[in-house]
């Protein structure tokens, strides 16, 4: 054996691999900031309607370039309970409709034009300086990177002609035979699950039948059992999940299963259905061409590919779209509920969506609406407890708790966004993010003075002491003015309403000058009256206690206003 043709053939492979994963890594980042905002609108849109499931699934994949990602984030999303196992079904088939847009990208015969796109964009992109831009050019720079990898992986397979041992292994695998089918497939399916990326794979099939390599038929089945070895990644992701997220992940499987399973059984006619329909569209067959080196090459190779690649898929999912609800009947039978209700956080968010920085931010978002909900809780618990004659027990426990679920609640924010901060994330996404870590302090620190104020009450009460009418009176005043305040900013988060800050200013200044009229009749009371301690200090602390969350509530809304 030629050893130096050997290394070359390594070389070149594995350098052309490398080159082509970074190039679809690139581009993926690169959309997923270019169509974040999009992305967001669309994922938190997805119902139980199959159709609209099933359409944004194929819509966020062929964006984002990745099936796999798209499967992890629905994973994470039934694991957090903000989707629901058909949802996520539904999303899961438009996956794999969406990435069947990578087959037809790269089946494109423009590989010699990958480097100067590399180039080129590379240069664009070191000296622009508007963001929206940079991110533009990364997903065109790895355009460049793919195509470029692919050259080099093209140029590497040709070496396997001057390598009789090696041809002579590859043509052990022809997809002639039903078995002959299954074993291509096989093979398909262990590389995909070696690589972890079923676009590398199907690059590579491309590569080796563009030249001639394989047969037609033979990458065809290759490309089938691609479509089992990409459902790993999804299975990995549901290792230590809820039920319902495991069950998501095992549909993947039980899906690309079934789907290989039934096209093997009439794989030659399906085969030759190809045949026909780019020779109808293209206008030559796919078959062998001699260059005039006189070597034989597949002509209409990837578009054939790609043809195969997109119609299995498309077919397999209007064979499963009727069946959504048994399907989630038969899963729901494979893996049982458990016995306990499963929570294995606080908080629903995902550490699996760090890699789709744009929906990772928006659960972030959805926590810290959260914690403003249970803020109002507290307030409307708070109001029930001070105005009672006898003591609700199980109230003032769902006040302590929710105030230390608050806490942990915000460490969890807090961990998963500083997390997110530390990988390379777009500057709007990092500006979010760290108004969220913000957000979620105020809330934490509203909930700790909501808290309070009922401490004051509590130790007045057992000191057998309590407000006079009129001091009661204005504290209830201004705990309704606050409640409401609090309310206000939560549905202008819920909004996203910029203009809040002015909105509410007359509110905040109606409050400040509640409490200055109830500290002030107060101070003047004491000269004049006698006066329990235990009275005015409470007093006074509840109404400082009331300005603090005032003051918090206003941070939101000042943060919520930043461009």
């Amino acid at each position: 054996m030629d050893f130096d043709k050997l290394i070359d053939l390594i070389f070149g492979m594995v350098g052309g691999l490398g080159i082509f994963l970074l190039g679809m890594k690139n581009m993926s980042e690169g959309m997923q900031a270019v169509a974040g905002s999009g992305l967001r609108r669309l994922i938190s849109s997805v119902t139980d309607n199959r159709l609209m499931a099933t359409g944004a699934g194929t819509v966020v994949t062929g964006v984002v370039q990745s099936s796999s990602i798209t499967t992890v984030m629905v994973i994470g999303f039934v694991n957090s309970g903000l989707m629901n196992l058909k949802q996520g079904i539904g999303v899961i088939m438009g996956a794999n409709i969406g990435t069947t847009v990578t087959g037809w990208f790269i089946s494109l015969d423009i590989g010699r034009y990958g480097l100067p796109i590399l180039g080129l964009f590379a240069f664009i992109f070191l000296f622009s300086r508007q963001e929206r831009w940079r991110y533009w050019e990364m997903a065109i720079m790895g355009v460049g990177m793919v195509f470029f990898g692919l050259e080099l992986m093209k140029n590497a397979c040709k070496i396997i002609r001057d390598l009789p041992d090696f041809l002579a292994w590859f043509q052990q695998f022809q997809a002639d035979s039903y078995f002959g089918v299954l074993k291509c497939a096989l093979v398909g399916c262990v590389l995909t699950m070696l690589v972890q990326s079923s676009s590398a794979t199907l690059g590579i099939t491309m590569s080796l039948a563009g030249e001639g390599i394989i047969t037609f038929p033979t990458a065809a089945a290759l490309v089938l059992g691609e479509n089992i070895g990409t459902t790993i990644t999804a299975y990995l992701a549901s290792l230590g999940t809820t039920t319902n997220a495991r069950r998501a992940a095992y549909f993947h499987v039980i899906f690309n299963i079934i789907g290989v399973l039934w096209i093997t059984l009439i794989f030659q006619w399906y085969i030759e259905g190809v045949r026909a329909g780019v020779e109808w569209f293209a206008g030559d067959p796919i078959d062998f061409s001699v260059t005039e080196s006189g070597v034989q090459r597949f002509v209409n190779v990837g578009l054939g590919i790609a043809t195969t690649h997109s119609v299995f898929n498309i077919l397999n999912t209007l064979m499963f779209l009727p069946f959504v609800s048994p399907m989630s009947a038969l899963l729901v039978w494979l893996v049982p509920d458990k016995a306990y209700k499963e929570k294995p956080h606080l908080t629903d968010l995902e550490i699996r969506l760090v890699e789709t920085p744009v929906i990772a931010i928006e659960q972030s978002r959805v926590e810290i609406l959260k914690m403003a909900t249970g803020c109002n809780k507290m307030l409307d618990w708070l109001q029930t407890l001070q105005t009672s004659s006898e003591p609700d027990e199980q109230l003032i426990d769902r006040l302590i708790r929710r105030e230390r679920v608050l806490d942990n609640i915000q460490d969890e924010v807090a961990a998963f966004v500083t997390m997110l901060l530390s990988r390379s994330v777009p500057h709007s996404v990092a500006d979010e993010g760290r108004r969220h870590l913000q957000m979620a302090d105020e809330y934490e620190s509203i909930s700790d003075y909501i808290l309070g104020i009922w401490k004051f009450s509590q130790r007045l009460k057992k000191q057998n002491e309590w407000y006079r009418t009129s001091e009661l009176e204005g504290l209830q005043q201004l705990h309704g003015q606050v409640a409401e305040y609090v309310r206000q900013v939560h549905l202008g988060m819920e909004a996203q309403n910029v203009t809040l800050l002015t909105k509410l200013a007359p509110d905040a200044k109606e409050i400040k000058r509640t409490i200055k009229k109830l500290r002030q009749e107060h101070l003047a009371e004491l000269s004049t009256q006698r006066m329990s301690a235990a009275v005015s200090v409470a007093l006074l602390g509840t109404l400082n206690a009331y300005a603090r969350v005032r003051d918090h509530a206003e941070n939101v809304v000042e943060l919520l206003s930043e461009p």
